[in-house]
């Protein structure tokens, strides 16, 4: 099953910088070489197994942005599954007020051509505000392009590819696209339950994006899913320069046990214990036994995507 993306933007914004990172391996400061994208850059992404995002990365030049709306706007706006948007924060005065035009202008193209497709703006490069002004800032543009949305509905996220908000962001645009996603949560709601576990995360194996999670005890981070996808990212990455594969990970302390895991062909799984009664052992062996339901559940959603 594939579904376009599309990717847009003014040339700058950091639209592909954040697609190397999420989906090419990259790490932030590695970007710093990539070179503007010419017209269209075309990849496809396989992402749980039978799930294929076909990603059109939009290059953000006037011309090419004048190409779309035109020549290319039947061809660019079909059959789109979502929009992200990509808004440079610094952008003042008139620089903004274009990019806003070229926003209303893909809305108008999208609502006429794919008038199902979710749309997302990514107000980006927040890092390079002072901290004390990001929350005010983020919130005034937001608003702004929330109005001038409508009827479309749209969805905001503030992102910097120097910290968790990136993998924020993107979990939750994947998690809109993921076609069982609520089979996958009462399973691993079940799961938890079982193993008398705190929280359990599925991150996909690739990207480690959270696709879908349980939560049991309350915790005062609501940032930690995007943390942990950070972290343990550059940590594959770390062990892939040494010719090493991760596949596991055991964090002990005297709060909590975290553990990492392999789990089906497409995804790792996130256990969090905090009772220090439950042996590791114990808890490995339970992510042992559910791997055969949660790989059935995944061959079962694949027959169906084949069958429509």
């Amino acid at each position: 099953m594939k579904k376009k993306v599309l990717l847009m933007g003014k040339s700058g914004s950091g639209k592909t910088s954040m697609r190397s990172i999420i989906f090419a391996n990259y790490i932030a400061k590695d970007t710093r070489r990539l070179g503007a994208t010419i017209d269209v850059e075309h990849s496809h992404v396989r992402f749980l197994g039978n799930l294929v995002l076909n990603l059109w990365d939009c290059g953000g030049q006037e011309a090419f942005m004048e190409n779309y709306f035109v020549s290319q706007r039947e061809n660019i706006f079909r059959n789109v599954e979502v929009l992200i948007y990509v808004f440079d924060v610094e952008s003042r005065d008139e620089e903004l007020k274009r990019d806003l035009r070229y926003y209303q202008t893909c809305l108008s193209a999208i609502y006429e051509n794919s008038p199902s497709a979710k749309v997302f703006c990514l107000i980006h490069k927040m890092d390079l505000l002072q901290e004390d002004q990001r929350d005010k800032i983020f919130s005034e543009r937001e608003n702004e392009i929330i109005n001038m949305s409508k009827p479309v509905k749209c969805i905001c996220f503030k992102t910097s590819i120097w910290d968790e908000t990136l993998y924020r962001a993107w979990s939750s645009i994947v998690y809109k696209l993921i076609p069982n996603v609520k089979e996958l949560e009462q399973s691993l709601k079940l799961f938890a339950e079982l193993m008398d576990g705190d929280e359990v995360l599925l991150f996909e194996r690739a990207t480690f994006l959270v696709i879908s999670h349980c939560q049991r005890n309350l915790h005062r981070d609501i940032h930690r899913f995007e943390k942990v996808s950070n972290i343990i990212k550059q940590f594959k990455l770390s062990c892939s320069k040494v010719a090493a594969q991760f596949q596991s990970m055991e964090v002990r302390n005297s709060n909590f046990a975290a553990f990492i895991d392999l789990f089906t062909t497409n995804t790792y799984i996130m256990v969090i214990i905090s009772d220090p009664r439950i042996p590791s052992a114990a808890t490995l062996l339970n992510i042992k036994n559910a791997r055969k339901r949660f790989e059935r559940l995944e061959r079962t959603t694949q027959s169906h995507q084949n069958n429509r």
